[in-house]
């Protein structure tokens, strides 16, 4: 293929659904057919359309906010745009009408300067502040303590490329700038960022950076934090400009305070990070291996060569069964039946694309993969942020489904996948619920890889308790396997105690220190991240 990747426009997700209002997916029969051998007959719950109650600002806190030129709301209808995130409990919650944790107020900044205003009318008035951006998290990280008026500070006004360094390759984008728009910007001088997480769709570059979002392209050109040379950071005591050089020996590097910080330590402004030129030729293939052990393998061989695809990522088998490899597909035959459905991209020049194509197809070839050709992997690659758009009609047709994450060393992934997979089908199977829970390895390096898990279960009446328990089993098995309880989602509320433990006290006496440091009235995001 060549450079002619499809862009796609910014979406507005709707509260309490995920994606594009105006194009959802729908469960073919098939599907639909699946769900019955999980006691699953397809009805719709019962859903309660909530309510905000009444805003607790106060006159002088709305009139100190408006001094500082941004837009401020108390509306019901915006107060519940910036309702939580989309995780499977924050739609739970939205469908059975609760909208306990909505914003009091948004206010929306027209420019980066104002946000430091905002911060200290903030501080003045006695309200606390959570930033706002594309919306899309999935661990709570937009719902903080509510023992003061909460303000949801939306960035989405503070947009735009600032600056483009071609000969550095580095350019500089406002925070709020959703990546679509990004690379729209960015393709118009000849680059690309590259950055393809599944919410691609809604994010912003801010949110990328906080939660240290992890993309489909990983393996060619990194996370998200490891593109950023460079932040513009808002705080309470004031805002700061970090990362002069690559690299540096001046100290440790304070990039990495606020990356995944979640706004917990400051509200960043704008991110400089790095970018490469649009790729002449871009060629997406599907591959098969007879099992996930045998994929796996052949994907940690590939991570610890110095010659990479530029995308690689691996269903199990129960998501290569199930069709959900290729999301946009679903339904549909593709490739031998059983074993695993391994998708390798390649991106750059012709040259480049050609060796390591030529490399990498022999490697896996000797490594027993059997190559399927083009079509599984345009199908894949044209789909690819699909999947979650399955989600709600999965809850529309009774069932419970849900994603979580985590990343460990190669020596550690079969027995990690293991153990979280018992710990899930064990505790659902108690509540009388089989579950099917599929996995895939979608960001590698060369020292080991992440493991991404899908759970599907019939809902009971109350299945937002019914989930908190297969998560607190996963969480347990987790940490029991010595993995670190996320790799991309971030930690918000959810992971919190999990994350806690798996840091301990001295790690967390340093974030402390920081946090009364950097925000010693604790404005910013109470609860997340940190207690």
């Amino acid at each position: 293929m060549t450079s002619s990747e499809v862009e796609l426009p910014v979406v507005e997700f709707e509260p309490g659904r995920w994606g594009d209002p105006g194009n959802p997916m729908h469960l073919s029969d098939s599907v639909l057919g699946a769900l019955t051998m999980l006691g699953i007959d397809g009805a719709a719950p019962a859903q309660t359309a909530p309510a905000p109650a009444p805003s607790r600002a106060t006159d002088a806190a709305l009139a100190a906010l408006r001094a500082t030129g941004a837009g401020v709301s108390t509306a019901d209808d915006a107060r519940l745009h910036h309702l939580r995130g989309y995780s499977t409990p924050d739609l739970l919650k939205f469908r059975a009408g609760d909208a306990s944790d909505a914003p009091d107020v948004v206010v929306t900044p027209s420019s980066a300067e104002q946000v430091a205003p905002v911060l200290q009318a903030c501080a003045a008035q006695g309200l606390t502040l959570s930033p706002f951006a594309g919306g899309t998290a999935v661990t709570g990280g937009l719902a903080p303590e509510r023992n003061r008026p909460v303000v949801a500070l939306d960035l989405r006004g503070i947009t735009g490329l600032i600056d483009l360094d071609p000969v550095s390759q580095i350019a500089t984008l406002a925070a709020g700038t959703r990546l679509p728009e990004a690379e729209k910007l960015l393709r118009a001088k000849g680059f690309e960022l590259g950055h393809f997480p599944q919410s691609y769709e809604g994010a912003t570059i801010g949110g990328c950076a906080v939660t240290r979002s992890a993309g489909q392209s990983s393996i060619g050109y990194g996370r998200f934090d490891e593109m950023v040379v460079g932040l513009t950071v808002a705080t309470p005591i004031g805002s700061s400009e970090i990362g002069t050089a690559p690299k540096s020996a001046a100290g440790p590097d304070l990039r990495q305070l606020f990356l995944g910080s979640e706004g917990a330590f400051g509200v960043v402004t704008a991110v400089r990070v790095r970018v490469h030129p649009v790729p002449a030729v871009r060629r997406f293939y599907g591959w098969h291996f007879a099992d996930f052990a045998a994929g796996s393998a052949a994907m940690r061989h590939l991570a610890q060569s110095s010659v990479r695809p530029t995308v690689l990522r691996l269903s199990d088998e129960a998501e290569t069964g199930l069709n959900l490899a290729n999301p946009g597909s679903a339904g549909k035959a593709s490739g031998p039946v059983g074993g695993c459905l391994m998708v390798v991209g390649f991106e750059g020049d012709e040259a480049d694309v050609d060796c390591r194509d030529g490399y990498v197809s022999a490697r896996l070839a000797e490594l027993g993969g059997t190559f399927l050709g083009e079509e599984p992997g345009e199908a894949w690659r044209v789909g690819r942020f699909r999947g979650p758009y399955l989600r709600d009609p999965l809850l529309d047709a009774g069932a419970l489904v849900e994603t979580l994450e985590t990343v460990t060393f190669w020596s550690n992934i079969d027995r990690l996948k293991a153990d979280v997979t018992a710990a899930l089908t064990g505790a659902l199977g108690e509540q009388g619920t089989p579950a099917v829970v599929m996995c895939h390895i979608s960001h590698v390096y060369p020292t080991g890889a992440s493991l991404y898990f899908t759970v599907i279960a019939k809902a009971l009446p109350d299945p937002l308790a019914q989930w908190m328990i297969a998560k607190k089993a996963a969480n347990a098995a987790i940490r029991g396997a010595g993995a670190s309880i996320t790799h991309h989602h971030a930690v918000g509320v959810d992971h919190r105690a999990t994350y806690l433990d798996e840091i301990g006290d001295v790690q967390l006496a340093a974030l402390r220190a920081v946090k009364a440091a950097l925000d010693p009235q604790g404005v910013l995001n109470p609860g997340v991240l940190l207690p």
